[in-house]
């Protein structure tokens, strides 16, 4: 009994500092935002676009499924048709932006 007595009167001071502190935050928000009330809003309006911009990319897939489905596919098929002087041009054109990257850093 005692605990639960404990917790009923802690349980009730909570919310009368919750209610004092929320007196206390629209007392200084009311003040700040006499003081600058367009950018709060543009920063409320930045942080909802940012959410809203990471849930569309945790939903957006790594790998396009597909994709990668139709080139096994071609592969089998021995329809795809790796261009070497591509692959080779590519990497030359790494090596050479990772040399200059490290010779720009020493």
């Amino acid at each position: 009994m005692k605990i639960d007595n404990s917790v009923k009167s802690s349980g009730a001071l909570p919310s009368g500092d919750g209610r004092a502190r929320s007196a206390k935050d629209s007392t200084s928000t009311a003040s700040s935002s006499a003081s600058a009330s367009s950018g709060k809003v543009e920063i409320s309006s930045l942080s909802s676009h940012l959410q809203h911009m990471e849930a569309v990319m945790e939903s957006t897939p790594v790998v396009d499924s597909a994709k990668v489905a139709e080139i096994r596919q071609a592969m089998s098929d021995g329809l795809f048709k790796v261009d070497t002087g591509k692959v080779a041009d590519g990497l030359i054109q790494s090596v050479r932006q990772m040399l200059s990257a490290q010779g720009g850093s020493e």
